[in-house]
């Protein structure tokens, strides 16, 4: 891969970019805003939401859900309570329970750090899952120290993905219900049992680095009992979890923020696929641009329409002070804004596999 030409290609556009921007081009707004759906039957301004390329998704007709993998656990996780009327006509809450057609992973990725990787990889579990009921999992894939499994589910136990490791090849020749209950020995779970999480090693001291064999058996175990994968893909290019996790991702998730140094990694990132012959898990990805503080930047708009023209679709998740503290992620709790806006995201990403 010719890094240094995916580097000078990338600072080339970026640089247009800020120009612009810096001198007051920016295009103008769209004539009407999107809308965001809301569980209540309400639609709230989208000026967290971009407008969507053409081919973004559109709900196909409502079908019954029969999930076809069950939680990895001894007994069946709780579904969520029912939903009010208008929330059952929600496009996007139908295409989430449609089936996906197979497990799904989703590579959730940007090699800057504070993009909001980990909050998005928690937050697209616990949304697919406060839809689906069970069979979402949210595995922290960093290289080294990693922090999801302190931001999402409940830490009955210390045990990460190096303790799966030593085991793994028991836990390999399991099937049904064993191995449903010896894999539980080594998941964490969210508070309402909506989604599972497979911890990345907490103390530096222990982290292992995995070899791309043993990335692709972590990936192949989680498909015999996950419908969605989100993996948090950490921040080493050049690391086989990395590496191993993009070749093998259904779908592509490139995180950023409304920063010049966040966007141009991002947009780095992209050339290094499109350079290494994934160009249609580029084509296919969707940037999801995180709003790091209530006052709206104003180089969001920019933002929005560069990567919508290097990726399918480009979705904007407002802020929202309940995740600012960085402390472990309640997904209920947040604002109904904040729900809404992630329930359009999720169902933008799964897209592809409900159709």
């Amino acid at each position: 891969m010719d890094t240094e030409r995916a580097q000078a290609d990338a600072d080339g556009r970026w640089r247009a970019i800020r120009d612009r921007t810096r001198l007051g081009g920016r295009a103008a707004p769209p004539e009407e805003a999107p809308y965001v759906p809301t569980r209540d039957g309400g639609r709230l301004p989208s000026r967290p939401v971009p407008p969507q390329p053409t081919h973004g998704y559109s709900a196909p007709p409502a079908q019954g859900y029969a999930p076809t993998h069950g939680r990895a656990g001894s007994s069946p996780a709780p579904r969520p309570p029912p939903a009010p009327p208008a929330a059952v006509h929600d496009p996007a809450v139908q295409l989430l329970r449609r089936s996906f057609n197979g497990p799904r992973v989703l590579a959730f990725a940007n090699p800057k750090g504070g993009v909001h990787k980990t909050t998005a990889t928690v937050l697209a579990a616990a949304t697919i899952g406060s839809v689906r009921g069970r069979g979402v999992l949210a595995w922290d894939d960093n290289e080294l120290r990693g922090t999801l499994g302190l931001r999402a589910g409940s830490a009955r136990h210390a045990r990460t993905i190096r303790h799966l490791m030593r085991e793994l090849l028991e836990v390999e020749a399991l099937y049904g219900t064993e191995l449903a209950d010896r894999l539980d020995d080594f998941l964490r779970h969210a508070a309402d049992g909506t989604y599972d999480v497979l911890a990345g090693e907490e103390n530096p001291r222990f982290a292992e680095k995995l070899d791309p064999y043993s990335v692709r058996r972590v990936l192949e175990l989680l498909r015999r009992t996950h419908e969605v994968i989100c993996v948090d893909t950490g921040n080493n290019v050049e690391s086989a979890n990395w590496q191993t996790v993009l070749e093998t991702a259904d779908q592509l998730v490139v995180t950023t923020v409304p920063r010049e140094d966040a966007a141009f990694t991002a947009d780095w990132m992209l050339d290094l696929l499109e350079e290494k012959g994934m160009g249609g898990l580029v084509a296919n990805a969707v940037t999801l641009l995180s709003c790091p503080t209530p006052r709206p930047s104003p180089l969001l708009d920019d933002l929005a329409r560069h990567f919508a023209s290097r990726t399918r679709s480009v979705v904007v998740v407002p802020y929202d002070p309940a995740l600012e503290p960085g402390s472990s992620i309640d997904f209920p709790q947040l604002a109904p804004a904040t729900r809404a806006a992630w329930l359009h995201a999720a169902a933008v990403m799964m897209a592809p596999f409900a159709r």
